[in-house]
């Protein structure tokens, strides 16, 4: 079988999405299966406008163009027009659940307009067996048509050497909105000294809240954002922070606490949609929006890191075992046969 993997949203500006499908991609062509990777490298596919295009338009024509016996739409998107077999992989309903503060525009088409579509996938993979949940709460997916794929981590991560800096710090990574939850950490930061805060991710207007709160708590010295970070300079974060925090109110995955796993770093998560099945046992579970819990354990890794090292050591082998794109990989070409033996 020929499978076309839309990979556009790994050009440029890489999200986890991004490093989903070029993960996905490398593992399939590794796997033995004749991938075609579909990508412009000109083209943003951060524009509204011109995501829409490559969805609706030029996806499905380069799709026809390499006579592909099935098209994988890896984005979460798919063509409304459709001319042959498709697997889409739902990350999560983020812009059904969380996202009321965007324009309604794409609210509409990342949301109910796609959501709409589903239906007619011959496949739907998804993230973890909460979003598959996700999906069947909200109407119209037969959940007998879904496959829980758990995505890899990449090879790079979980061969890193944990060097964390005498400094410690608190690494929080994703993009600054309001569904990461960023600001029970700082509020958590100004119950303990000696702790700085590091974000990576690309900033929203909700950083100026968040922005103003440290300085409310006079914490502001102790708060760094860096925006979006490359690639290379975000896994040696991973490898020097004292701990990783994921406060997110609302994941379909959680790359970051997954990371933080396949790498070895201790971790810290909240006790919310998909996390406490990503994580396991591997990382205690703490209340959203409780700031003394976020302190108390914060402070937890602090006062014993060894302790906190070899017991997020100890984790970390299984961790990769079960984030491998090698059994993503296998998974996904499951769900093709399926998909293309009805």
């Amino acid at each position: 079988m020929r499978i076309a993997l839309d990979t556009q949203l790994s050009v440029g500006t890489g999200t986890g999405i991004g490093e989903y499908a070029g993960g996905l991609c490398q593992a399939l062509q590794r796997a033995g299966v004749d991938v075609v990777p579909l990508h412009r490298p000109s083209f943003d596919p951060w524009r509204f406008d011109r995501r829409v295009l490559w969805d609706q338009v030029l996806l499905p024509v380069a799709a026809r163009k390499v006579r592909a016996d099935l098209l994988h739409c890896a984005s979460g998107t798919m063509p409304f027009i459709r001319r042959g077999p498709v697997v889409v992989t739902v990350h999560d309903l983020a812009w059904l659940r969380v996202q009321g503060h965007t324009a309604s525009y794409a609210r509409a088409y990342f949301g109910s307009l796609t959501l709409r579509q589903y239906p007619h996938a011959r496949r739907i993979m998804v993230d973890s067996a909460f979003t598959a949940g996700e999906l069947v709460s909200a109407g119209g997916v037969d959940s007998a048509r879904i496959d829980v794929v758990y995505p890899g981590i990449a090879h790079d991560v979980a061969t890193t050497r944990r060097t964390p800096d005498l400094q410690p710090f608190v690494l929080v990574a994703g993009t600054v909105e309001a569904r990461k939850n960023l600001l029970v950490v700082i509020r958590a930061l100004a119950r303990i000294t000696a702790l700085k805060l590091v974000v990576a991710g690309r900033a929203t207007p909700y950083q100026i809240e968040c922005e103003r709160e440290a300085k409310r708590l006079g914490v502001q010295t102790r708060v760094e954002f860096r925006g979006y970070v490359p690639r290379s300079e975000l896994v040696e974060l991973f490898t020097r922070t004292a701990v990783v925090a994921m406060p997110s109110t609302y994941e379909g995955f959680g790359y970051g606490a997954a990371w933080a796993l396949c790498s070895g770093a201790p971790l810290l998560v909240a006790n919310a949609a998909s996390l406490p099945e990503v994580v396991g046992d591997a990382a205690p579970l703490l209340p959203p929006h409780d700031d003394v819990a976020w302190a108390a354990a914060l402070q937890t890794v602090l006062d014993d890191r060894d302790e906190s090292e070899r017991r997020a050591s100890g984790f970390r082998q299984s961790a990769i075992e079960r984030f491998s794109w090698r059994t993503a990989a296998a998974a996904a070409i499951e769900s093709y046969r399926r998909a293309l033996a009805i």
